[in-house]
């Protein structure tokens, strides 16, 4: 019984551990296109504050690319859209990581309490 219960353990405690680093990369991943998103919105502000007549330039690859400022505020709108969509993927992610985790929490602590009366339970018997 106590074997058992120890295996048990040890699954759910790497299980417990395998969710806590997806957790730990989706947060991470989080983390990161909230500082896209904030430099698309600046760059949008700064697009924005531009008179009709000024210029744009894109860097694509070493070289700046003239660029039309209504092209430019149109790529900068769908770059934000699409982040945005990322981040509440990743938000959903990280909320059923969270409730996984919470659950695998959960059964360790049932394990490890089943155990510590197994044990109780064996120290009274011998």
């Amino acid at each position: 019984m106590s074997e058992d219960l120890q295996k048990k353990l040890q699954s759910e405690l790497t299980s417990f551990k395998t969710v806590q680093k997806e957790l730990q990369k989706a947060i991470s991943t989080r983390q990161q296109l909230d500082g896209q998103l904030n430099e698309n919105e600046i760059v949008k502000t700064e697009l924005n504050i531009l008179p009709a007549d000024g210029k744009v330039f894109k860097s694509v690859g070493p070289v700046l690319i003239k660029t039309e400022l209504v092209e430019a505020k149109e790529n900068v709108s769908k770059r934000i859209d699409y982040i945005n969509k990322e981040l509440n993927k990743v938000d959903g992610l990280i909320g059923t990581l969270e409730k996984k985790q919470d659950a695998h929490r959960e059964s360790l602590q049932k394990y490890q309490q089943q155990l510590q009366q197994a044990q109780v339970k064996a120290a009274l018997h011998s």
